[in-house]
């Protein structure tokens, strides 16, 4: 994929990696919000993951991260935090292959209630809703959430507190 970091709304890509900013976003009771995903055209595929997505134009992977909490659950109240964790993950989702370098933003609020206020088309077609989850609930779900190890990452987290640098986790290819 070429590089592309000066138009607007679009994807930002570095060395062939979709640049990606992901919010690991908690409230005061450090319950962790997801996004409910499936395929476009098959609701049945489903998993959870944390709110984000691409970089676009010129702006930072913080900006991303902020804009696209906003967009994805009208969430703006936010203290944001360092990056926690690094991933590359490559994925099929809606009938292409998507090669993401993915930073994992700390935030905390406030804020419970959500509501998606800007999500683009796919995403209209792909995200069925949001909630918060405890460390527990996590740990017990059978359900597919991303990054594939994320309750024993936020039981570290709520732990240990952030990492002095960020993790790089295993890259994860599907």
């Amino acid at each position: 994929m070429p590089a592309e970091t000066t138009d607007a709304g679009v994807d930002s890509y570095e060395g062939g990696l979709r640049r990606v900013a992901r919010i690991v976003l908690l409230d005061p009771d450090d319950r962790i919000l997801l996004l409910h995903g499936h395929e476009p055209d098959d609701p049945s595929d489903d998993w959870w993951f944390t709110p984000g997505g691409g970089v676009e134009g010129d702006e930072t992977r913080e900006q991303a991260a902020r804009r696209e909490l906003a967009e994805e659950t009208g969430i703006t109240d936010v203290d944001l935090g360092p990056v926690l964790w690094r991933r590359r993950c490559s994925f099929p989702f809606a009938g292409r292959r998507w090669d993401q370098d993915e930073w994992y933003y700390l935030a905390r609020t406030t804020v419970t209630a959500t509501r998606a206020t800007a999500l683009t088309e796919l995403e209209r077609r792909s995200v069925s809703g949001a909630r918060w989850w405890t460390c527990r609930e996590l740990t017990q779900a059978h359900e597919t959430v991303y990054p594939t190890r994320l309750a024993g990452l936020l039981r570290r987290l709520l732990d240990e507190g952030p990492p002095a640098l960020p993790v790089t986790l295993d890259t994860e290819i599907v």
